[in-house]
């Protein structure tokens, strides 16, 4: 039988294991890095904010010496296809689990959507890894490369075109990564010039690995959330996954929906209760991105198009003991951040003071005075 709890304690240990209860500080914010899987990178400003929700005494632009001078931090394509910083030495994990999906380029509609075979995609991916084998390339010169390797201007095109589609199932590979850009420019590289020594964990252990990780921090999780957080297109396959992990893993019932665990962590979640933690979370931070997002406790039904909007844009939110209770934004120019708070409904006192408190100490983090107010967003905007 699964073990039963309840959402208030769910999303009280969910808000403790993101560290958005006891915030690190200062120069522990790597650890933060570690624990929730990389920092979403859509937006590099939106990455650092991820960090300042969980680190106090962080500086702006801590994110850029460990990036492309120490070379501690990596910048990839990684779960969803989307870009990530991970920790460089996990990096392995991550590009591993990467060989345990079967390869996009295989699928009728993949080959269908890009107008290529699935031979002529392997030989762009090879030719990629061996155009990086230098120095740095930006898109068009690593372009031009794979073009003049296989010899056919189409699949060097393919470089430029779809998004970022062959780069992005290149970085899948472990074949490639980010490296300084050059003006405005993006340049890629290798990960083992980059990083030195490298190459990816065996694909079934590094998906059991990452299983173990985005449990420990975004459990209970169904087969379905787990295969959209990480990008399977099978949840069948990613059950499996997590099936096959045995003893580690333990099935649970949050209020009637079915989820798993990692076996050692179904005690704290049953004692773990609600400290009154409120968060101002930035666009695509990863709490946002792996919440359940058809449980009412988590967001009201009617609120998701506010937060989960089109084109996979991820609004900031007001997050109270993990429940999302509003949306915000910013903007910050000559030393001033003028912040305004749309709540979904009435905060009550605690939560509104909890609330001002964080734009508080965002506009320390900012070094900027404040502006701060409540009030509908759309209203503002019209």
């Amino acid at each position: 039988m699964a073990d039963e709890l309840n959402w208030p304690s769910v999303l009280a240990w969910r808000v403790e294991r993101q560290g958005l209860a006891q915030r690190v500080y200062g120069e522990q914010w790597p650890a933060v890095v570690r624990r929730i899987c990389g920092l979403h990178a859509q937006l590099h400003s939106s990455a650092e904010l991820t960090l300042w929700a969980r680190t106090d005494g962080l500086r702006t632009g801590c994110l850029n010496d460990p990036l492309w001078t120490d070379r501690t931090l990596v910048k990839t394509w990684a779960m969803r296809g989307t870009l990530h910083l991970l920790a460089a030495d996990e990096l392995e994990i991550y590009a591993g689990a990467q060989g345990a999906l079967p390869a996009r380029y295989d699928s009728a509609s993949w080959r269908k959507a890009f107008g290529m075979s699935s031979a002529e995609a392997k030989a762009v991916l090879d030719a990629i890894r061996g155009a990086l084998d230098g120095e740095p390339l930006t898109r068009d010169e690593l372009a031009d490369a794979v073009a003049a390797q296989l010899g056919d201007p189409r699949l060097g095109g393919a470089v430029r075109g779809s998004f970022g589609t062959m780069p992005k199932l290149a970085a899948f590979r472990g074949d490639l990564c980010f490296a300084p850009s050059r003006g405005r420019n993006v340049r890629f590289t290798r990960p083992d010039r980059w990083l030195g020594e490298w190459a990816p964990a065996p694909p079934n252990e590094a998906l059991a690995e990452v299983i173990r990780r985005h449990l420990a921090v975004y459990g209970p999780a169904t087969r379905e959330s787990f295969a959209r957080w990480f990008g399977m297109r099978s949840a069948a396959q990613a059950g499996r996954a997590i099936k096959a992990l045995g003893d580690e893993v333990a099935q649970v019932s949050v209020e009637g929906q079915d989820g798993w665990m990692l076996s050692a962590d179904v005690a704290a979640v049953q004692s773990a209760e609600p400290s009154g933690t409120v968060s101002l979370l930035p666009a695509f931070d990863q709490y946002v991105v792996a919440a359940p997002r058809d449980a009412s406790p988590v967001l009201d039904a009617a609120r998701k198009p506010r937060v989960y909007r089109a084109q996979g844009w991820l609004s900031p939110v007001l997050l109270v003991d993990g429940r999302i209770e509003g949306i915000w934004r910013h903007e910050h120019k000559r030393g001033r951040v003028t912040l305004q708070v749309e709540p979904f409904g009435d905060l009550g006192r605690a939560a509104r003071a909890g609330a001002e408190s964080e734009a508080q100490r965002l506009a320390r983090f900012l070094r900027a005075e404040l502006a701060l107010s409540f009030g509908s967003l759309e209203a503002a905007e019209a």
